[in-house]
């Protein structure tokens, strides 16, 4: 379930972090009842962009494989392992 906060609470940044480091899924923070803005560990972020990056380049490759493009997949293979770490 979502933790939504008021912006008030963002005074105490201790507790913020804690409950940001307990979990992985966002903290959302609210001004005069509505969405404001979101908070995360930096942990859950890099996840997140490492996510996004990965969902990107399947769909440069659905798109390609659509074009009738065929690429040199064990190319692209290292080169994600090598930046991945994998």
């Amino acid at each position: 379930m979502p933790r939504i906060i008021p912006i008030r609470d963002l005074k105490d940044t201790a507790t913020i972090s804690q409950m940001c480091q307990e979990s992985n899924d966002p903290i959302y923070v609210t001004k005069n009842g509505y969405g404001d803005m979101v908070i995360m560990s930096m942990q859950a972020y890099e996840e997140k962009l490492c996510l996004l990056d990965v969902y990107e380049k399947l769909a440069e490759a659905e798109e390609d494989l659509e074009q009738g493009r065929t690429l040199d997949a064990r190319g692209d293979l290292k080169s994600l392992r090598e930046k991945y770490g994998i």
